[in-house]
Order: C-alpha cells, then sequence, then structure tokens
C-alpha cells in the first residue's frame, strides 16, 4: 500500500477508503502516524460500527417511544405527553435525515456513493436542519413548560394544556421550517460527501460571502447557544423553587408532627430535579463539542487561524450529537415507572401472540 498516495486530509474522501484499509494504515503506520493522525484513523474505524449500531438502536428506541407515549397509559398528563411525543418523533427524522443521509454515506462511501448523482442535497439540508431546531427547541419549551407547571401555580391551569402544548409545537415547527429556507439556496443540490457542518457542495462565492457568515453565526447562536442559555436559567429557577419549597414543607411537618419520616411529596420533588439535571446536562454536554468546533472554523476562515481545532474534534461532535437522538427522550420516559411497565408490555407482546396462536 502507497502510503504517499493513501494519505489524506481529513475533510477530503478517498476512492479507496474502506473499514479494512482503515485499519490497515492506522495498524501498519502506527510509528510513523503523529498522536492527531492516530486519534483521526481510530475515529474512522470507530464510525463504521457506531453509526450503523447508533441507527439500529435509535430508530426503533423513538419509534417505540412514540407508541407507547401516543397511547396515553403511562400517567403523564396529555399536555406532558405532547411534548414528549413531538420530542422524540423530531428525533427520529433527526436519525433518518442525519445520521442515515448525511454521515452514514460518508463512511460508506463505496456502497452509497450513488447519493452523489442525485440533486438534493440542499433539500435534505433544510429538513435536517429544521428537524435540529425542532428537536433542540422542543427540549426548551418543554422545559419552559414545566417550569410553568412548578414556579408558577396561577398561570399553570392556563398555560400547561394539551391545546396550548399544540399551539406552541405547531408555532415553533413552523418557525423553524421557515428559518432554514435560506438553506437551500445558499447550499447547492449536490452532495460534497465530506465530513463539513453543511455537508453539501458549497460555491466559493458563498463561503467568502459576510452575508454567509453572518447566516452562519446567527444560526449557531439561534441553535444551540440561546437554548443552552434558556435551559440553564429555567431549570436553575426551577430547581431553587423546589429546595426553597421542600425546605419550607420540612419545616411544616417537624419531627413532632407524628407522621412518617417517608414523604412521597419530597420524593417527587427529588426525582424532578434529577430529571431535569439529567436533560440539561445531557443535551448541553452531547451538543458542546460539535458547537464549539463550528465556531472555531467559521472563525478560521474569517482569517482567525490561532483558534483553528483538528478535524477529528468535530467528529467527535457528531458523534455525540448523534448520540443525544438517541438518549434525549428517553432519558426522561424512561423515569417514569408506568412507561417502564408499559415498555416491558410492548417487549413481551411478540412472544404472547405467539403463545396464543400456539393455544388455538
Amino acid at each position: 500500500m502507497d502510503w504517499n498516495w493513501r494519505k489524506m486530509d481529513w475533510n477530503a474522501t478517498t476512492m479507496d477508503r474502506s473499514f479494512m484499509s482503515d485499519i490497515d494504515l492506522l495498524t501498519l503506520y502506527f510509528n510513523i502516524l503523529s498522536l492527531e493522525e492516530r486519534i483521526r484513523f481510530a475515529i474512522l474505524v470507530i464510525q463504521y460500527i457506531y453509526y450503523p449500531l447508533l441507527a439500529a438502536l435509535g430508530i426503533p428506541v423513538n419509534g417505540v417511544t412514540i407508541v407507547i407515549l401516543s397511547r396515553g397509559k403511562c400517567g403523564l398528563s396529555k399536555c406532558v405527553t405532547r411534548y414528549l411525543v413531538a420530542m422524540a418523533a423530531a428525533d427520529l427524522l433527526l436519525v433518518i435525515l442525519d445520521l442515515v443521509l448525511r454521515h452514514m454515506p460518508i463512511v460508506y462511501w463505496d456502497q452509497l456513493r450513488f447519493l452523489y448523482d442525485l440533486p438534493v442535497c440542499n433539500t435534505i439540508a433544510v429538513l435536517l436542519f429544521s428537524a435540529t431546531d425542532c428537536s433542540v427547541w422542543f427540549t426548551v419549551s418543554f422545559t419552559f413548560d414545566r417550569f410553568v407547571a412548578i414556579c408558577c401555580h396561577k398561570l399553570k391551569t392556563k398555560y400547561c394544556t394539551e391545546k396550548t402544548a399544540a399551539l406552541v409545537l405547531g408555532t415553533v415547527s413552523v418557525l423553524n421550517g421557515l428559518k432554514n429556507i435560506f438553506w437551500y439556496f445558499m447550499l447547492t443540490n449536490r452532495y460534497s460527501l465530506m465530513n463539513n457542518p453543511w455537508f453539501c457542495d458549497v460555491t466559493w462565492a458563498v463561503k467568502d460571502s459576510p452575508i454567509w457568515t453572518t447566516i452562519e453565526f446567527l444560526h449557531y447562536i439561534l441553535t444551540p447557544c440561546l437554548p443552552f442559555v434558556v435551559i440553564v436559567l429555567l431549570n436553575a429557577v426551577t430547581i431553587r423553587h423546589i429546595l426553597v419549597a421542600s425546605r419550607a414543607r420540612r419545616r411544616l411537618r417537624g419531627p413532632s408532627s407524628g407522621e412518617s419520616s417517608r414523604d412521597p411529596e419530597m420524593e417527587s420533588r427529588r426525582k424532578s430535579i434529577i430529571v431535569l439535571f439529567v436533560i440539561s446536562g445531557n443535551f448541553i454536554l452531547l451538543w458542546a463539542v460539535f458547537l464549539v468546533y463550528c465556531i472555531s472554523i467559521r472563525m478560521w476562515w474569517m482569517g482567525y487561524r490561532s483558534v483553528f481545532l483538528p478535524g477529528y474534534v468535530q467528529e467527535v461532535g457528531f458523534g455525540l450529537q448523534q448520540l443525544s437522538c438517541c438518549t434525549n427522550t428517553g432519558t426522561y420516559a424512561m423515569t417514569q415507572t408506568k412507561f417502564r411497565e408499559q415498555l416491558k408490555n410492548v417487549g413481551k407482546y411478540p412472544f404472547t401472540l405467539i403463545v396464543k396462536k400456539i393455544k388455538r
């Protein structure tokens, strides 16, 4: 194998890339590779397994979550159910549009290079970025709904309703769709099959345009910078409210109240704090690396070369971002006892059906 012929830039696609060739490069030339190149090729090898497994996990997980929640037997309010179903649906779309139609063709270039000849990339980009924005802002909307439910009791009866949830989700979906139409005109209709944040071919006139730079910065400010700030602030206020109310409740109960030391209300509040921390922490952690890289690469194109990060940072960011599509909704849903019971029933259903047919 000719090392000079095989050596490639991180953002370039080669005609001979395969699982075995990348393993060969990593093992045969390990001693002469720099640390950055070792990490790069190790990530390339991992992607061959990681992305298909993630797709095989993300599609059924989100699909089953939608089915179970839609049945309305999890003990959740219709308002909460609406938000969780919408979040799961957005994550399902992301797995299909982002993981299957964007990242896997880059990894399995030889098998899926027919996509290069399909003039649909800018259309897929509009749908993908709209689904991404919906997934993020549905999470923000759900966080705000829980903030109102816990901290604003007077507003709770009017805001935390199924009708309001449907209106909020519909408005967010329409606004995100309109916001991302510009990608159709900024990008070309050809796949680049390269690991770039925009993944479609882009003309140099657009790439060097200050208008493009402004729009791209605004895009990352709205998703996910602003959601980061909003979620952290809402969760901080919500958790503070829960802690203050819990201390007041403990003082009112007191040791001489004669009641059991076990307080279901306190346990419920404690679980709420855990869920809020897990959801916000999961979202911020899994998106942070990708966001930092996208900002650094744009600043590099603007001439700030000192902030450029290695290409493998982007790949780590992509991998973590894809993981968030499989964990965001499931994290909340799996903390609910009745949801777990419904999940067990779904798992048992095929076997129950087989047993019934055998008995007949």
